[in-house]
């Protein structure tokens, strides 16, 4: 079966650094585009990276030149590099992939930026 579970995370200050990672398994890593998503307390989840499987990236306009999405397809794992962080960054954040038209999620990290 699909998994996605991730680690890092955590309580920052404003302009601190954090990673997430995304180990996933029980699929074929390689050729799926991930995504990173994230949700804020009383808001919707809104989609922060996508990341193709050749490793072509996008992101939300909030976090351009911020944050960066990543791969290692041999750890079958990706990465939210998040640099500059900034109070309204505060959420959790869940990684996510479609497979054959069902959507997986990560059981979530908790980013916390103090101002």
């Amino acid at each position: 079966q699909v998994q996605l579970v991730q680690s890092g995370g955590g309580l920052v200050q404003a302009g601190g650094s954090l990673r997430l990672s995304c180990a996933a398994s029980g699929y074929i890593f390689s050729i799926k585009t991930m995504a990173w998503y994230r949700q804020a307390p009383g808001k919707q989840r809104e989609m922060v990276a996508v990341i193709a499987s050749e490793g072509t990236t996008t992101y939300v306009d909030s976090v351009k030149g911020r944050f960066t999405a990543s791969r290692d397809n041999a750890k079958k794992t990706v990465y939210l590099q998040m640099n500059t962080l900034k109070p309204e960054d505060t959420a959790v954040y869940y990684c996510n992939v479609n497979v054959r038209g069902v959507g997986y999620w990560g059981q979530g990290s908790q980013v916390t930026v103090s101002s």
